[in-house]
């Protein structure tokens, strides 16, 4: 939490005494900046357990403003490819993500609670023509509310988390009322800068039609890893991540092209990322 300001009477009595005490007192900390920025670069964009750069790597960046009064508002964006892949006469390379919220401590300090909206944009080219079992694609951009609780209990911390779309989620035609639990925890294991960090989650997509031998969109998605902070904002995280989405005999329910037919975007894999904060 930021240092409260001093007032306009204590500095002019802090004034009178600074000659004397200069050499006795070392120079005030600087006020730490309302703005961060960071940037990674990593080898699979999963959300949600799914790959959404067509298991390739990705760069990925964004900065955020926080009021001491507890408002915030933040970017991030990330290079994509699942929008293109799964319609041949679309371009959008990339995903912005707008949002803002108040998150304050108030049940206690270390138990921050958060509530909020975010804004899904991918700018794009050209129609779009696949359909899921939800129907149609229709535009992908979405918003969805959340509210989320942290928590502190020495070296373990985490958030429980509730997401709901209030719009079509991510071009599933009818699926507004979708939803989105989770849970993350990272424990500090005090040494060489290592936390271990787990992670469930469950998407329900709202609107879907029951087709026989069409698998449905909604799973539980899972995470487990390591990550190591070498100081200076710069730190390595490597994760294994799975999840339960279904697959009907070939056909997979989050499917990506290859030039050998298709795979399974929300299969299990390991990735590797690289992140640096300003």
């Amino acid at each position: 939490m930021k240092t409260i300001k001093k007032t306009a009477i204590a500095l002019a009595a802090s004034s009178l005494l600074a000659s004397a005490a200069f050499a006795q007192t070392a120079p005030a900390a600087p006020e730490p900046s309302p703005i961060t920025a960071n940037v990674t670069v990593v080898s699979d964009y999963r959300y949600r357990g799914i790959s959404q750069s067509n298991m390739k790597p990705a760069i990925q960046g964004g900065f955020d403003y926080a009021h001491e009064s507890g408002l915030y508002l933040g970017n991030w964006n990330s290079s994509i490819s699942w929008i293109g892949d799964g319609n041949s006469g679309v371009t959008a390379p990339i995903e912005m993500d707008f949002y803002g919220g108040f998150k304050k401590e108030l049940i206690g300090e270390g138990f921050a609670s958060d509530v909020g909206v975010l804004q899904y944009v991918y700018p794009s080219r050209g129609a779009y023509s696949a359909s899921t079992t939800a129907g149609p694609i229709v535009n992908p951009n979405t918003t969805e509310l959340y509210a989320a609780q942290n928590f502190t209990f020495g070296p373990l911390t985490g958030f429980v988390k509730f997401s709901y779309a209030v719009t079509p989620l991510f071009g599933n035609a009818k699926s507004a009322g979708s939803y989105y639990p989770d849970l993350t925890v990272n424990y500090d294991t005090g040494m060489w800068g290592l936390a271990v960090n787990a992670h469930v989650g469950y998407q329900y997509i709202a609107g879907q039609q029951v087709v026989a031998g069409t698998p449905t969109l909604n799973y539980t998605d899972f995470k487990l890893g390591l990550t190591k902070d070498f100081g200076g904002g710069l730190s390595l995280a490597a994760a294994y991540i799975g999840t339960t989405a279904a697959k009907s005999g070939s056909t997979y329910a989050y499917v990506g092209p290859t030039n050998q037919g298709s795979k399974n975007l929300a299969g299990s894999t390991g990735i590797v990322s690289l992140t640096k904060t300003f």
